[in-house]
């Protein structure tokens, strides 16, 4: 066998693999969508999209992700660099930080939902230091502040991780030599972070804001288990779509629309954090 044919080969697995559990099940997800009792058509989308509950889930779904992705890069960040730098227990600290990453979304959700109800950690603690005289139901649709601060803090604390993983590998790819010939020349701690570590952590970066944006317009569990019907997204109008509501060509639809919001801020990302030519970090 010629050894040219070899690569096409050992990427055939993968190729068949991709084609049979993500290729086919889109063909027919579209199909779903695009696809009624009259034929082809958009009325899936126009129904979904006329729906009063879209705009509300698309805002929360936004805004959402835009409080949550860039707290999160931020801890990242930070953390990323505290564990570069220790010098013993980097190994265990590590461990730590990542122990979310082996806990279920809905599992995260029910652990803060446990610190917010009524019954919950918060009310217990409140009440013992005297600041209320009973417990009060913090989760309900006269308090969506509270509920969205809940559900946002359950996603910081699920989810950082996942950049930091990436955040940590990329780093330790960035030769030492470039900070021991920056502080030789007085850099700071502050310059030596933005001259030599976020532009040689931008390939990283780019992938975990990429990860972390379409995980963003996925949540789900942390959500129902959190807020419940008082907090819609995207991904719960599809659940409900597709098991309450027995409309498959909705559900397919509104997955369609995440899809595109992904594909969308995924482009904007990789255009925003393009490596330069040349470039071999």
């Amino acid at each position: 066998m010629e050894t040219r044919y070899l690569p096409y080969i050992l990427i055939l697995p993968v190729t068949l693999f991709l084609c049979l559990f993500f290729l086919y099940p889109f063909v027919l997800v579209a199909q779903q969508a695009f696809w009624t009792d009259s034929g082809w058509s958009m009325q899936n989308f126009r129904d979904v999209t006329g729906h009063w509950k879209f705009p509300i889930s698309l805002k929360n779904t936004l805004y959402l992700a835009a409080i949550v992705v860039p707290v999160q890069l931020v801890l990242a960040l930070l953390m990323a660099t505290m564990v570069r730098n220790m010098k013993k227990g980097r190994d265990l600290v590590l461990y730590v930080w990542t122990i979310p990453l082996g806990i279920s979304d809905l599992a995260a959700g029910i652990i803060w939902l446990a610190i917010f109800e009524q019954s919950g950690f918060l009310n217990s603690m409140l009440s013992g230091l005297g600041v209320v005289d009973k417990p009060i139901n913090l989760l309900t649709y006269q308090n969506p502040g509270i509920v969205f601060i809940a559900i946002a803090l359950a996603e910081i604390w699920r989810a950082t991780a996942i950049m930091l993983v990436i955040l940590v590998a990329g780093i330790g790819l960035i030769p030492k030599e470039y900070y021991e010939a920056a502080e030789v020349f007085g850099a700071s701690p502050w310059k030596r972070f933005t001259r030599i570590t976020l532009p040689l952590l931008r390939p990283s970066l780019s992938t975990a804001l990429v990860i972390r944006v379409i995980l963003a317009f996925e949540v789900f569990a942390v959500v129902q288990a959190i807020g419940g019907t008082l907090f819609p997204v995207l991904m719960s109008e599809t659940f409900n779509y597709q098991f309450e509501l027995l409309n498959s060509g909705a559900a397919a639809a509104v997955a369609l629309i995440i899809l595109a919001i992904s594909i969308a801020f995924t482009v904007l990302i990789l255009r925003l954090l393009r490596v330069p030519k040349g470039a071999t970090i």
